[in-house]
Parts: C-alpha cells; sequence; structure tokens
C-alpha cells in the first residue's frame, strides 16, 4: 500500500495533469488560430488561382485514408491517420497555403484530435480547391440496365429452348416406345395366325374301326 501511494499514485497524478496541461494549451492555440481565420480567407481568394492546380497534385499524390479524411473530416478518421494528416498539412504548408503551417505545427505538437477545428478548417479549405467528382450520366445507366436486362432476356430464352428441346425429347421416346409396342403386338398376332393355320391344315384324326 505504501509502495502505492508514494510511487504509483505521484505517477499517475502527473500524467492526467499534463495531459490536462496539454489539453488546455491546445484549446487555446485553436482559439488563437480562430482570429487568423478571416485573414486566411482573404489570402485564398487571392492565390485561389495559383494554389488550385499545387493542392489537386499533393492530394492526389496521398493515400485513399487521407483522401477520405480530406473529404469527409470527422474526429475518428483525423484521429486515425493523425500522422499522415499531420503530413498532408506539411505538403499544404510547402506551397504555403494559407494558414497550413500554423495547424500542421499544431498538429505535430498536440495530435489533430485535440487541434481538430483548425485541422478541420484548413482541409476544408484544401477540399475546396478540388475538383468535384460528377455522378455518372443518368444514359449510362439506363444502357447499363437495359445491357443487363438483355443479357437475362437471351438467359431465359436460352432456358425455355433447352426445356422445349427436353420435352421433344420425351415425346420422341414414347413415341419410338409406343412404335415398338405395336410391332411387338404385330409380331405376337402373327404368330397366333400361324398357329392357327397349322391346326387347319393338320389332316383330322381317323376314326376308330368297330369290329
Amino acid at each position: 500500500m505504501g509502495f502505492w501511494k508514494t510511487k504509483v499514485l505521484p505517477r499517475v497524478k502527473k500524467l492526467f495533469e499534463k495531459d490536462s496541461a496539454k489539453k488546455a494549451a491546445a484549446a487555446e492555440a485553436s482559439s488563437t488560430f480562430d482570429n487568423s481565420k478571416e485573414e486566411i480567407n482573404k489570402e485564398l481568394e487571392e492565390k485561389k488561382a495559383e494554389l488550385e492546380p499545387k493542392v489537386v497534385e499533393i492530394y492526389e499524390a496521398s493515400s485513399a485514408e487521407v483522401k477520405t479524411a480530406v473529404k469527409e473530416r470527422t474526429l475518428a478518421s483525423i484521429k486515425k491517420q493523425g500522422k499522415t494528416v499531420t503530413a498532408f498539412l506539411g505538403e499544404l504548408a510547402k506551397i504555403e497555403f494559407p494558414g497550413a503551417k500554423a495547424v500542421a505545427d499544431l498538429s505535430s505538437k498536440y495530435g489533430p484530435g485535440l487541434v481538430s477545428e483548425p485541422v478541420f478548417f484548413v482541409l476544408e479549405k484544401a477540399a475546396a480547391f478540388l475538383p468535384v467528382e460528377e455522378p455518372k450520366p443518368a444514359v449510362e445507366e439506363t444502357e447499363a440496365k437495359d445491357k443487363d436486362a438483355a443479357k437475362e432476356e437471351v438467359k431465359e430464352e436460352k432456358k425455355e429452348e433447352k426445356t422445349e428441346e427436353k420435352k421433344e425429347e420425351k415425346t420422341e421416346d414414347k413415341k419410338e416406345e409406343k412404335a415398338e409396342e405395336k410391332k411387338e403386338e404385330k409380331a405376337e398376332e402373327k404368330k397366333e395366325e400361324k398357329k392357327e393355320e397349322k391346326k387347319e391344315e393338320a389332316p383330322p384324326e381317323p376314326k376308330p374301326s368297330q369290329a
């Protein structure tokens, strides 16, 4: 019990205090950044034509996870991809994207999760430079559906053809069976006729003589 009070508890307390202090510092830094948003927006408008191709190039070279974080901008995504998101902000800072340098430093120091608002702000501004992903034209979708429907019709027709062929085969088999039966019946009839003819041709039996 003495070890817990003298060694473990003080360390746990220091960790909590350090974490609280870090959160407080991150919150203060985020608040300070908020004051510069108006100036950043002005710079972005002025440099829009210059920055757009550079932002697209950086985005296209990024991993799928970073792209998702930029597009969706959720707390879970920036926490999970903390290092890569910070690296993305660093790349934006290299092309002098307004606000990116300050936010990259905050993200590196506190982690993107603790300074999520500044991170989301810069990611949102960067996403605005990306081309809009246009949905597939309705005509293409209709054509694709028509093709699928045509394929299904062909399949159904083939199934029906096979079914008809089987029916015809069964009918032919039955006809052949009946023909064989008739042949056998005729053969039996002929045998019977021959037997009758032989009986008629045989000479009559002699009558016994009377003494």
